[in-house]
């Protein structure tokens, strides 16, 4: 992991547009692009007023070596009455390898200390998200044709 990783957390009233526009950039280009997985990306919960976005910048991630401010990593927390729902966790292509995603995830659940956190694994990073103390707490399901765990981390 980095030793120096500054996260970046905000809810949706304090985004800026560029900040905002960035955050989508990056999820859009990952989850419907790379994936190939059409869907709508803009669920409606990043403007409800519980909801965090939480990111890492970094030069390595979009492209140009002296763009400090490019989103590396993110993630988008949810709260959902008994428990906080992590999701969006995503890391830039050209970042990845960095331990971005892992310095995100160990910040949001030392965020989170203490609180039930639940999130809907890839099935394929299971055993990624055990790393944070996350087990699975249901049958695998697919969503948008992609297998996922419903995972559950109680703090």
């Amino acid at each position: 992991m980095p030793t120096a990783t500054t996260v970046i957390s905000k809810p949706f009233a304090a985004l800026t547009v560029r900040e905002f526009h960035d955050l989508l950039r990056l999820r859009i280009d990952v989850f419907v692009v790379e994936q190939a997985c059409p869907y709508p990306e803009l669920d409606g919960r990043d403007v409800e007023p519980g909801t965090g976005h939480h990111w890492i910048t970094g030069s390595a991630a979009r492209g140009s070596a002296d763009d400090g401010d490019a989103v590396a990593a993110y993630a988008r927390t949810l709260d959902d009455g008994d428990a906080i729902r992590i999701g969006r966790v995503v890391a830039a292509p050209d970042a990845r390898g960095a331990g971005l995603a892992a310095a995100l995830m160990a910040h949001l659940v030392d965020r989170f200390e203490g609180q039930a956190i639940v999130l809907d694994a890839q099935s394929h990073l299971v055993d990624w998200y055990r790393r944070f103390g996350f087990e699975p707490d249901g049958e695998e399901f697919v969503e948008d044709g992609i297998p996922h765990v419903p995972m559950r981390r109680v703090g």
